[in-house]
């Protein structure tokens, strides 16, 4: 999970390691997630000779209520927009796998008609995609709110469902990262069909952190780079076939529909008159049990090491302690410090949650049992009223929560439903349940029981999509295509509940394909059989060190993880060394490549600013940048690095600012010195977890894998050798569409030849 913050009241999901996704993002990222049906008005057919005449060519209407792509009538496949068209293929080299677009005319009611024929073979043994592309010229297209086209299969066969994608770089300065928005089309027949799809499904070319898409998604539709259409050997009914397509143009109906920007309607005020700014802050510090009293705190830690750590976990108990609701039992997500004093000008109180914060607010719970900072019975009664809260809230229709939650009025915020969050609830309830099965084991159950994680399971991709959309009825456009990230917990806890088959943990990548020429470190990349499932494995060098890359070099992907799975006993040659490695990398990249006195990055708070993802860039894929470091990123991997997680916590607190009431701020600025003195939930979880890992023998681990279902899951950690390669894989094109770097690309000429 990761976060972008840009108000007190919402939080934006954005792309992380965690999060790269096999489907939009990547300039040459693998083929879409699952997409939902397109809505399909049927064309009236038109009695023939046997065969059913094309719907008649429009003329080029270019205006501020439809503008054409293109109607083919011109016999060649450069659109109306003067855009080159072409084929393009996952795999260029074999011949059981190709794509082939052409021109051709047929009988319509006034004669010849001009459309284009897309066929395709997909009778490969290798994972194949297809398809057809169109460049779009940098098409602002925000005016316009519907893509619409005429589709029919062709006589000879063809498949009733193929994928449409539109494409856009992130950034045109740069022009490294593609965003991409796709829809699945269904139910195509032998007989002409007219499809519209709203454009707002396409949510994988929204810009969540541009704070301009949540108020008009309308301009993530500016600088649209193509138009590709997609045939998918897991997604097609006919391996080998052809389509007709015409008439494709960008429409404005008036009516966008729904969109991934949109908020549920509020039923209720929080308070009988309303109140503003330090006012409100007062209020909803009453909800609390305490506040902070004081800005910073000075600290003379102990010298024994140990000593240290119970010190900060101490301190840390204290947020969550206090800064939960009194009524409703949820965590807040976070608060800020006032500018002169704790509650005055510049207080902020984050009264809402994720789902995640809860998760790991009951692990803290039952770990500050485990430090005896509570008794059982007081453990036991704040867990029960979290729980019995749960069971009030309002769920989707699939038994999973929504995303985010108002703590002061219960209500949902937000139409998304989320899987990596989804996850991480279901692995503090798999805590919870094995930690007072006499008392809490029953309650844990029925949360558990409402759901199945095969909802978010994407059976084309193999990966686990980020999550659907309610009130769109549709699924993200992105999946969660990289290994190493925070997200395999929660593949790990799919695969042992039986929700979704062991396959999907090995069509995860461990490293991208090297034609994906936006990754930082040229990969190694090489074929293994795990469990009898072959695979590709793979790994990045830098400095003499092997490692699977996480996608941002952050801790939190590369020890999130680890506050429940125990990959260092039980995956020595795999995910436990790999941990190893992140964790002298987090040192040795800050400390020695960088030059800074402290280290640790991670997404976390900016001084000065809202929030930002920041890493060790060469232990990632795709790279954060550094600048900003976190206090929990060092304590993650207090299990492989304690004497120098120990040290560079006195070092924090020698040289800055930088802890209070609560514990550690959130983030210090390595540019300027400056702290952003703010507590967030899952980063104060994330630390007292860990450190509460590393002082008792590594408690909430053992406790996950007592339980008799996710320990049916360990042969997952125990059997991959991460760095044992094998024989070398064979070279993998990249992702569909246009001139995505790793796919080939066909030209061709006005007749439509392949050249």
């Amino acid at each position: 999970m990761q976060f972008k913050r840009i108000s007190s009241a919402l939080l934006i999901l954005t792309l992380s390691a965690t999060s790269f996704p096999s489907f939009a993002v990547a300039d040459d990222a693998p083929a879409p997630a699952s997409i939902p049906a397109g809505d399909i008005a049927a064309v009236p057919a038109i009695a023939g000779e046997g065969a059913t005449p094309a719907i008649e060519s429009q003329p080029a209407i270019q205006d501020n209520t439809t503008l054409l792509i293109d109607d083919f009538s011109d016999g060649d496949l450069v659109n109306a927009l003067g855009g080159e068209s072409g084929s393009w293929n996952l795999n260029p080299d074999d011949p059981k796998a190709d794509a082939t677009p052409s021109v051709i005319s047929i009988e319509g009611t006034s004669g010849p008609n001009s459309v284009l024929k897309l066929a395709y073979k997909l009778e490969s043994e290798l994972r194949s995609q297809n398809g057809y592309w169109t460049k779009l010229r940098n098409l602002d297209a925000s005016q316009y709110d519907h893509l619409e086209f005429d589709v029919k299969g062709d006589d000879a066969g063809f498949t009733s469902a193929f994928i449409i994608e539109v494409k856009k770089y992130k950034d045109l300065a740069t022009r490294t990262e593609k965003l991409k928005g796709g829809y699945r089309v269904e139910n195509v027949t032998g007989n002409w069909q007219t499809i519209r799809v709203p454009l707002n499904q396409f949510t994988g070319i929204l810009d969540f952190s541009d704070p301009e898409a949540w108020k008009n998604p309308a301009v993530s539709r500016k600088n649209l780079d193509e138009l590709v259409f997609v045939f998918h050997d897991r997604h097609v009914t006919k391996k080998t076939g052809a389509i007709l397509i015409d008439n494709i143009k960008f429409i404005r109906t008036g009516n966008p529909g729904p969109s991934a920007v949109d908020f549920p309607p509020r039923a209720m005020e929080k308070t009988p008159a309303p109140l503003y700014g330090l006012d409100f802050a007062k209020f909803l510090i009453e909800r609390l049990k305490g506040f902070p009293q004081t800005r910073h705190v000075a600290k003379e830690f102990p010298e024994d090491d140990r000593l240290l750590f119970q010190e900060v976990a101490k301190d840390t108990w204290r947020f969550f302690d206090e800064v939960v609701d009194k009524e409703t039992h949820l965590p807040l997500d976070q608060i800020r410090m006032g500018k002169d004093s704790p509650v005055s000008e510049g207080v902020m109180i984050g009264d809402y949650t994720n789902i995640t914060n809860v998760g790991v607010y009951l692990m803290v719970l039952v770990s500050a049992y485990d430090l005896k900072f509570i008794t059982k019975e007081d453990a036991v009664e704040r867990i029960r009223g979290t729980l019995d809260e749960l069971e009030k809230l309002k769920r989707h229709e699939s038994g999973f929560f929504y995303n985010y939650y108002d703590t002061t009025t219960s209500e949902a915020t937000s139409y998304f439903v989320s899987f990596v969050d989804s996850a991480w609830l279901d692995a503090g309830l798999y805590v919870v349940r094995n930690a007072f099965p006499e008392e809490l084991k029953e309650q844990a159950d029925r949360l558990l029981s409402s759901h199945s994680f095969k909802f978010f399971y994407d059976d084309v991709e193999q990966q686990m999509r980020h999550g659907y959309y309610a009130n769109l009825k549709a699924y993200s456009n992105y999946s969660y295509g990289a290994f190493y990230s925070e997200s395999r917990a929660g593949s790990y806890i799919a695969i042992a509940r039986g929700d979704v088959p062991i396959e999907h943990w090995f069509r995860i990548e461990r490293v991208f394909p090297g034609s994906y020429t936006w990754q930082r470190s040229e990969p190694k990349r090489f074929r293994n059989v795990t469990l009898g499932i072959e695979h590709v494995g793979g790994f990045y060098e830098w400095r003499g060190m092997r490692f699977v890359p996480s996608w941002g070099g952050s801790s939190f992907e590369a020890f999130m993880p680890q506050l429940i799975l125990d990959e260092p006993r039980l995956a020595p040659k795999g995910l436990g060394l790999n941990g190893q490695i992140h964790a002298k990398g987090q040192i040795t990249y800050a400390m020695e490549e960088l030059g800074y006195p402290v280290w640790g990055m991670s997404p976390s708070a900016v001084p000065d600013g809202e929030y930002g993802e920041f890493g060790a860039a060469p232990f990632g894929s795709k790279g954060y940048p550094a600048g900003v470091i976190t206090p929990h990123a060092s304590v993650l991997p207090i299990g492989y690095e304690p004497a120098a997680v120990a040290k560079n916590i006195r070092e924090l607190v020698k040289r800055y600012p930088i802890y209070g009431e609560y514990g550690f701020y959130d983030a210090v600025s390595m540019e300027t010195g400056h702290v952003a003195e703010r507590y967030l939930c899952l980063d104060q979880a994330m630390l007292f977890v860990a450190i509460g890992n590393y002082l008792t023998d590594n408690a909430i681990r053992k406790r996950f894998h007592q339980d008799s279902v996710m320990a049916t899951a360990e042969k997952l950690l125990t059997s991959e050798e991460l760095f044992k390669t094998g024989k070398d894989a064979a070279p993998e094109a990249g992702s569909a569409g246009g001139n995505d770097e790793g796919v080939t690309l066909s030209p061709v000429t006005p007749q439509g030849k392949q050249v």
